[in-house]
């Protein structure tokens, strides 16, 4: 079997940055993007390349999709210098950011940021990388939880987390020709700095949750990490266009 190589978006910091060490650990190569901290981005290429395997890091605003087209090509470019091939086996759009406020504070300058980032660069940028994604592949999507509980605050994050859900159906059904599978993962609250990191850092707020939870906890990082590489492993290759949450059973 040829070696396997995965591209995460979003690979230097939180569930990005975890993904991609478990899949190391499982014997796939690297290639991750960053966006603007690059001694994160290189340490965590160091962290990577401890586990054996092969590790690039490209820069890559996923909000800016006028960059698409130079990130391919470099993408490319990489593939055929360091791998001496021409494609990739997983794509991973994870990239994102958090953002609340209530419904009628939103301001439509961050609501068109949000839409950027976590629907319109994910749609984009896997259209971009449909030449390079080998048949056979395979996408997942992240979600998150809260396109199916609502919290006060979150109504155009999760807006758009429920676009990537409906996203995720289209493009399963039309890279089906190509047997490329395409899934979506929707983690609930995990001790992450997202959002500042409320749910690690604030231990009221991390009582309540876990007490939400059907597990009795929230979730940590290596929860997510291992659901990913369970969802792209060869034991999961018959299913596509589903949305598989994680979350311990939050607000059952």
């Amino acid at each position: 079997m040829t070696q396997r190589i995965a591209l995460i978006t979003g690979g230097s910091r939180g569930l990005g940055k975890n993904a991609a060490l478990k899949l190391a650990s499982a014997g796939i190569d690297i290639i991750f993007t960053w966006h603007s901290n690059q001694q994160a981005a290189e340490e965590t290429v160091q962290e990577i390349a401890e586990k054996g395997v092969k590790v690039k890091a490209i820069q890559l605003d996923v909000g800016q999709s006028s960059q698409f087209p130079a990130f391919v090509e470099t993408l490319a470019g990489a593939l055929q210098s360091q791998w001496q091939c021409s494609h990739i086996d997983y794509l991973i759009n994870n990239a994102g950011t958090g953002s609340s406020a209530p419904f009628g504070e939103f301001t439509e300058a961050v609501f068109d940021g949000l839409m950027a980032l976590h629907l319109k660069g994910p749609f984009f940028l896997s259209q971009a990388l449909l030449p390079i994604i080998r048949d056979g592949g395979a996408i997942l999507n992240v979600s998150s939880g809260l396109a199916r509980f609502s919290v006060p605050g979150y109504s155009a994050y999760a807006t758009m987390k429920g676009g990537i859900e409906v996203l995720t159906r289209y493009m399963a059904k039309e890279l089906g020709p190509r047997r490329i599978r395409v899934n979506c993962i929707a983690p609930g609250a995990i001790e992450t700095d997202f959002e500042g990191g409320g749910v690690r850092d604030n231990s009221d707020m991390n009582r309540f949750l876990a007490s939400q939870t059907a597990l009795g906890r929230v979730g940590l990082p290596d929860d997510i990490g291992d659901a990913i590489v369970a969802l792209l492993s060869d034991s999961l290759a018959w299913m596509t266009a589903q949305r598989v949450e994680v979350s311990g059973g939050m607000f059952l």
